[in-house]
């Protein structure tokens, strides 16, 4: 009898990211870090490159949920916690989620006939018997081409509340993807979670993502 495969959690209160997992064939426990991301982004100072920025939030929310499973009653004893972070880089600054229409719409006004580069941090954390016994991190960078839309339509998103909590202000599953000309790179890292990379750091903490396939 084979051993059972670890249990995955992913630590993001992101939708996407769980329809993304799910329809891979994963099906995944939802633990929310509640990093204080605006505190991590300032210890690490203005210098920091992009890819260090979103790489770092992302082990900054596995180590949280991974503190989490350690104290809990149902911690399983084999687990992989994934931690994602996603910001839009344009003309050397990075934006994340607008969280106000003005702020959406004033970053729209600023995207809308150019391309900008979405950038996610993932961590892989390999959780054996309440200890970190493996980690793995990297980043994984698409360009995005934004169409050249009208204030009209801009207007109408924003007020579809959709770009409000969503990185970089669109989402490529969403009505955002009306609005998005193409891509270049991984379509799934510009949802939240790039499976090829994802893949990739599995194997690095030593698990194999075919074990993890829900075939039930």
């Amino acid at each position: 009898m084979s051993p059972r495969p670890p249990v995955v959690v992913l630590g993001s209160a992101s939708p996407a990211r769980l329809r993304v997992l799910r329809a891979a064939g994963l099906d995944p426990r939802v633990v929310v870090s509640h990093v204080d991301e605006d505190a991590v982004v300032a210890e690490l100072g203005s210098d920091a490159a992009p890819a260090t920025v979103v790489t770092r939030l992302a082990e900054a929310k596995a180590d949280a949920v991974a503190g989490m499973l350690v104290g809990s009653r149902d911690a399983p004893s084999d687990a992989v916690v994934i931690g994602c972070d996603s910001m839009l880089l344009l003309d050397g600054r990075l934006s994340g989620k607008p969280h106000t229409a003005d702020v959406a719409r004033a970053h729209w006004h600023s995207v809308r006939g150019r391309s900008a580069e979405l950038v996610t941090g993932h961590c892989v954390l390999r959780v054996i018997d309440g200890t970190v016994s493996a980690r793995a991190r990297e980043s994984s960078s698409t360009v995005v081409r934004f169409a050249d839309v009208d204030d009209a339509t801009i207007d109408a998103y924003v007020a579809s509340t959709e770009p409000l909590e969503v990185a970089g202000g669109f989402t490529l599953d969403g009505l955002g993807g009306w609005l998005i000309d193409g891509i270049d790179g991984d379509p799934s890292s510009v949802i939240g979670i790039g499976l090829p990379l994802v893949r990739r750091l599995l194997g690095d903490v030593g698990v194999a993502v075919a074990d993890l396939w829900s075939t039930g």
